[in-house]
């Protein structure tokens, strides 16, 4: 498993990692086993937020890293319309509650709401001097917001973007992605295969992604992550529904895909023009 450094934490995590939305529906012990799987193969990232399920879906992270809490890197996310000052407060303590840990490695803001900025980085830094985070960032933010954030936050705070990013869904790649580099911004990808929207097997993009993977020896599913991840900033957190699942997940770790299989992929799935609003789910 490939390990890059974090945005500006310093901390090495793992390009592809585990996400957890709706992770709660299914079942339980699959789930956790799912993940204690991923942490065995190197997957260290896991993400969740208090969002998902109403906090089940934190309880199931917190069951599989039982014990093995040091091993995480590990993060969640405040809601909008609770991302007042005490209002993020109060749902970092939930999240810990839920989590079973004294600390979260990263907190983020979900998305962009009606609180002022000012109220909830000023939390996010009073967490940070309470030791219950170690680092902060937001989620679905375009270049406007995050040059509000920086000029908020100031250089060297904000660790990371989390955004919509897959095969069928290039956008942040024409601002929001150079913006990040800049700024020494992790990006990280949710819903890295698409919401119920992998190309088919039968598709152009996905006799593309069969002929490159039956090369590498690899799976399809592995390919897009590799895709994905082809820069150290960029990582991916796709969500597992079991062991095996999670096996096929961390396969895409190791994977460099060569230019001229960049080329082909780039071709095969073509960014499209600049949209004028970031894509989210």
């Amino acid at each position: 498993m490939r390990n890059s450094s974090f945005g500006h934490t310093g901390r090495s995590v793992s390009i592809i990692g585990q996400g957890t939305w709706y992770i709660d529906a299914g079942h339980r012990t699959q789930a956790v086993d799912a993940l204690r799987r991923g942490l065995d193969l190197g997957m260290n990232h896991i993400d969740t937020a208090e969002m998902y399920g109403d906090g089940a879906a934190e309880r199931v992270v917190g069951e599989a890293m039982r014990g093995r809490r040091d091993e995480v890197f590990l993060v969640s996310k405040v809601l909008p319309q609770h991302a007042s000052r005490r209002g993020t407060l109060a749902a970092c303590e939930r999240s810990l509650k839920a989590l079973g840990t004294d600390r979260l490695d990263c907190y983020l803001l979900h998305w962009r709401g009606g609180h002022p900025l000012e109220e909830t980085f000023a939390a996010f830094e009073e967490l940070l001097r309470a030791g219950k985070i170690l680092s902060y960032g937001v989620s679905n933010f375009d270049v406007p917001d995050l040059e509000e954030a920086l000029a908020i936050t100031g250089p060297g705070r904000l660790a990371c973007n989390q955004v919509l990013y897959h095969l069928k869904e290039r956008a942040i790649e024409h601002a929001v992605m150079p913006w990040c580099a800049r700024h020494g911004v992790a990006v990280v990808a949710y819903s890295p295969f698409g919401h119920d929207d992998f190309p088919e097997p039968g598709s152009a993009g996905g006799r593309i992604l069969a002929e490159i993977a039956a090369v590498r020896g690899a799976t399809p599913r592995q390919i897009a992550l590799a895709f994905l991840t082809r820069q150290p900033s960029l990582y991916a957190i796709p969500k597992a529904s079991s062991a095996a699942h999670a096996q096929d997940n961390a396969g895409a770790g190791g994977l460099l895909l060569s230019e001229a299989e960049l080329a082909r992929m780039d071709a095969a799935f073509p960014r499209g023009p600049k949209r004028d609003h970031l894509p989210m789910i």
